[in-house]
């Protein structure tokens, strides 16, 4: 096993010369009997908007500070170390630029090693050791915590998480070893693979003392000396900490592999093959189950260089840095100062849409949210659905009771427009067809104030047409969301020639307020996402057309590792609308989007997939295939693979050219959070410039020079 004290660091520390240093702060605090507890405190110097990261210069310091304390403890000096963080924040992990600069393999290797070298120590003091996480706390963050004995949570931490494969990496310091032998196979599976694919998401307080990472909860108020107190009683023996959640014979003999088996299983189906990180991270616990600590830290160190050295980091990083950053200043945004106040919203239309709508819209913003359509019983459907959305975050425990009620109160129903006069944000999401939506705007503008803000969900249509039959055009934006709406991050803002800078900001700030993602598209056919699926779907039905079967077709477009096949995608949206998304293109751009005749006629079969009672598919319905089965001219995987790719790529350098979105990153950012296009893939454009269609298509790369990481 590899001996981490006798590897040089040194060479780590000099990567790192503008490394923003957080220090490890001793101080003793005596306990009751006369015990000493070392307390030792990270903190970079920085106020709370800089977290504590762990470059190469901290963790040396760490690990210093640690090996001192061990000294202590032999001497009889100190009788345990505790390490928690500065105010709100314990630490956000290693500095993701500085791990993207690591040069080679080797070094990527060291990398890792110093990362055990040093958290690792928490475990060899020779007396206990406790983490107090007081605050953020992610990737090495939590690592820290892990790899000591005992660890007392704040109720109020904003996030903790294991992040790394949501950015094409593993918990490489431990975590992936240490944390199914803390809590079980299931529960880490949870924190390492299935919270990161789902945007990221994180652990509050609560959920870390459930699951069993933290010992013990306290609240903000007076959390480390409660931390401390706690720390002393478990010294004394009066506190036996007890661990529900730890694996035992069992798990290990029958349950460990079963879970890796089905998790791996079910990522397959959510994610392809493409992404590497998920895959490799359920390899790391699966072995983990032994419960050798030393096997498992030198597996993480092998696949921890292997990532660092790949090309899915250096992509994960763009992508990130595009989600990060970029859509935190979306280009092409008025001054917000120009963002006119919404205090009630209207929404036309009480559908399944159209309830998502308002429920987002009331939860996020807490106004009054008025829905209609043509009939009572519509209404009153729509009003319900909401309440039942309402009650379901309530049982998750997302909200309050006294919240939910609040919420309830603020949504009405009606039939009468009249009621929509005080409403200064309406929002149209009825049937996807020109003249209804004219229609439903003519009608309801002769009620409003002429400040109100019109908004419409299309997500094809021509903005601009839709508010032909406006008296005030200008006060008219397209808001396009995606399905399900409250999960999907994106919001494609629709300018139209007519649309005012006052609308357009009160629209940012909307989506801001809404919490979601906005990037500011030209009054386009599909905008950004639908158009480059509307190339995805034409390409697919082209090939099945020609006789190829839709097996190889989900086969060949599987390389770019989208969250669904180019089947499961049209099962997804609907026949009929992923008809008419292909016809509306068609229409616009004739010479490059195509047309199927055996879509229309598949959309009126009203099937494509078989599945089961639970609705899972079984494979594909005969009688649907039977309508493609007049294709002469099967093509390749390969063939189709690189006709998408070329068909991606002219398209994209044509939205550039019109002026669709401000630049390629918005382009990737679109496709990213509105169609799911994998971290690891790093964006559509640098996704063309590394297969080569941008060279093929049109004699140039996206980005320059021509690497996965660019610049924002």
């Amino acid at each position: 096993m590899t001996d981490y004290t006798k590897i040089d660091f040194e060479s780590l520390a000099a990567l790192s010369g503008d490394e923003v240093v957080t220090h490890s702060y001793v101080r003793d605090v005596p306990l009751s009997g006369g015990k000493t507890l070392a307390l030792v405190t990270l903190d970079n110097g920085r106020d709370h908007t800089r977290p504590n990261t762990l470059g190469p210069v901290s963790l040396l310091e760490y690990a210093k500070t640690l090996d001192a304390q061990a000294a202590r403890a032999a001497e009889g000096e100190i009788h345990a170390v505790a390490i928690t963080g500065k105010p709100f924040i314990l630490a956000a992990g290693a500095d993701l630029s500085k791990i993207a600069e690591i040069p080679d393999r080797e070094t990527a290797r060291k990398m890792g090693q110093l990362g055990h070298y040093a958290l690792g120590k928490a475990s060899q003091l020779g007396v206990p050791s406790f983490v107090f996480i007081n605050g953020l706390a992610l990737g090495g963050g939590l690592e820290i915590g892990l790899n000591a004995d005992y660890r007392t949570v704040d109720a109020s931490v904003p996030a903790v998480a294991l992040p790394e494969v949501f950015l094409g990496l593993i918990p490489g310091w431990g975590g992936a070893t240490l944390l199914p032998n803390l809590i079980g196979i299931e529960n880490a599976l949870k924190v390492v693979v299935e919270n990161p694919l789902k945007q990221n998401r994180t652990l509050k307080g609560k959920d870390v003392l459930e699951l069993g990472i933290a010992d013990v909860m306290f609240d903000s108020v007076n959390f480390l000396e409660d931390s401390i107190a706690w720390a002393d009683g478990v010294l004394s023996g009066r506190i036996k900490v007890k661990r529900p959640n730890e694996p035992g014979k069992i798990e290990r003999l029958a349950k460990w592999d079963a879970a890796i088996g089905i998790a791996t299983k079910m990522l397959k189906s959510r994610i392809g093959s493409v992404p590497e990180s998920p895959y490799a991270a359920l390899e790391l616990m699966k072995a983990a189950k032994n419960g050798d600590r030393a096997a498992g830290f030198e597996r993480e160190d092998e696949v921890l260089s292997r990532l660092i050295a790949g090309d899915q980091l250096q992509a994960s990083i763009y992508a990130f840095n595009l989600v990060q950053k970029r859509a935190k200043r979306p280009a092409g945004a008025p001054d917000k100062a120009l963002a006119k106040k919404v205090t009630k919203v209207g929404v036309l239309g009480a559908g399944y849409m159209a309830s998502q709508l308002a429920t987002l819209f009331v939860r996020r913003l807490r106004v009054p949210v008025v829905i209609t359509d043509i009939d009572q019983a519509r209404v009153d459907k729509g009003v319900a659905y909401i309440n039942e959305e309402i009650d379901k975050l309530l049982g998750k425990g997302r909200i309050s009771s006294d919240e939910a009620n609040r919420l309830k109160a603020l949504v009405t129903g009606t039939t009468d427009k009249a009621d929509f006069a005080d409403c200064d944000w309406v929002i149209e999401a009825v049937f996807e067809e020109l003249e209804i939506k004219q229609n439903v705007f003519a009608e309801v503008e002769p009620h409003l104030s002429p400040e109100a803000v019109l908004a419409t969900n299309t997500s094809s249509l021509s903005v601009e047409q839709i508010g032909a039959k406006l008296a005030h055009p200008e006060r008219l934006v397209g808001f396009h969301f995606f399905t399900p709406v409250a999960a999907m991050p994106l919001i494609e803002v629709v300018k139209t020639p007519h649309t005012d800078e006052a609308t357009l900001s009160t629209a940012m700030v909307a989506a801001k307020n809404l919490k979601k993602n906005a990037v500011i598209t030209a009054d386009t056919p599909g905008f950004v996402v639908n158009r480059l699926l509307a190339v995805l779907l034409g390409e697919a039905m082209r090939a099945v057309d020609e006789g190829t079967p839709f097996e190889t077709v989900d086969e060949a477009i599987a390389p770019l590792g989208l969250p669904m096949a180019p089947s499961v995608l049209l099962d997804l949206v609907g026949l009929k609308v992923g008809a008419h998304v292909l016809d509306t293109h068609h229409e616009a751009f004739p010479d490059r989007f195509y047309r199927s005749e055996n879509l229309h006629k598949l959309a009126e079969y009203g099937k494509l997939l078989d599945k089961d009672d639970k609705g899972k598919v079984k494979g594909f319905d005969k009688g649907a295939l039977k309508i493609f089965a007049g294709g002469k001219n099967p093509r390749s995987a390969e063939d189709i693979l690189v006709t998408l790719q070329d068909g991606l790529a002219r398209e994209v350098h044509l939205m550039l050219e019109d002026g669709v979105v401000a630049a390629a990153e918005d382009i990737d950012l679109c496709m990213i959070l509105g169609a799911g296009f994998p971290f690891q893939m790093g964006g559509l454009t640098p996704y063309l410039d590394r297969v080569g269609a941008s060279e093929r298509v049109f004699g140039d790369s996206f980005h320059h020079p021509l690497i996965t990481g660019v610049g924002l």
